[in-house]
């Protein structure tokens, strides 16, 4: 199931920064220094023109300094995501973000109804570099933002993160109470999943392709 896009849509994000390369040692120190992160995935430029677009909405938490050198989500190797999603049967294939997202890539994401964002623009080496009050903010941008944007389900990537950022420190994965979330639209559901990282020995993915199918058939009745 695809979405129908517009006929005006035409790829919109910007290139990897660095060309059609993976990232060296001196761009990832670069990264980390420009304090820039990378653009959202949306059909659309801003929320208002991809409201109701999406199918999925998926948080990150921060880019790691490999994501924000390609301007790609979750494009260092060893990162489950992308395998875990096309495990899954959600992406037709395993996007290959090394080096940067496809305009093929970009398009498909669109069509298919996923969007990713972060719940912090900054890059860091490490998660836990972020500050709580950073990730408070991220919360309560996230309500905002879900708002006008408007997706059949939110899926946040990462239970520490969660609970920081929405001051629910005995949330647990899996489907959400959206009153425990002030401000959260009662009509849309809000998942708690696992960090895809590599560092993450709790999850494999096969683990993680299950828990996608879930999300993904809870959003096909709404």
């Amino acid at each position: 199931m695809t979405n129908t896009l517009p006929s005006t849509w035409a790829p919109w994000r910007s290139p990897s920064p660095i060309g059609n390369r993976r990232p060296t040692k001196a761009d990832l120190a670069a990264a980390l220094d420009s304090e820039l992160g990378r653009e959202d995935v949306l059909p659309f430029p801003t929320d208002e023109a991809s409201a109701g677009l999406l199918r999925v909405l998926i948080v990150g938490i921060n880019p790691s300094p490999w994501t924000a050198s390609v301007n790609a989500p979750f494009a260092r190797p060893g990162n489950r995501f992308w395998t875990s999603l096309a495990a899954a049967g959600i992406t037709p294939h395993k996007v290959d973000a090394a080096a940067g997202l496809s305009q093929a890539d970009e398009r498909m994401l669109a069509e298919v109804g996923l969007g990713i964002t972060n719940f912090v623009s900054r890059p860091s080496a490490r998660a836990d570099e972020l500050s709580t009050e950073e990730l408070h903010e991220g919360g309560r941008r996230l309500v905002q933002r879900v708002g006008i944007l408007k997706p059949k389900v939110v899926a946040v990537l990462g239970i520490t993160a969660f609970r920081t950022a929405f001051s629910l420190p005995k949330a647990k994965l899996g489907l959400q109470d959206p009153e425990t979330v002030e401000g959260w639209p009662a009509s849309i559901p809000l998942w708690a999943m696992p960090n895809p990282s590599g560092l993450n020995a709790h999850e494999s993915t096969a683990s993680l392709a299950d828990k996608w199918r879930t999300v993904w058939e809870a959003s096909k009745s709404r």
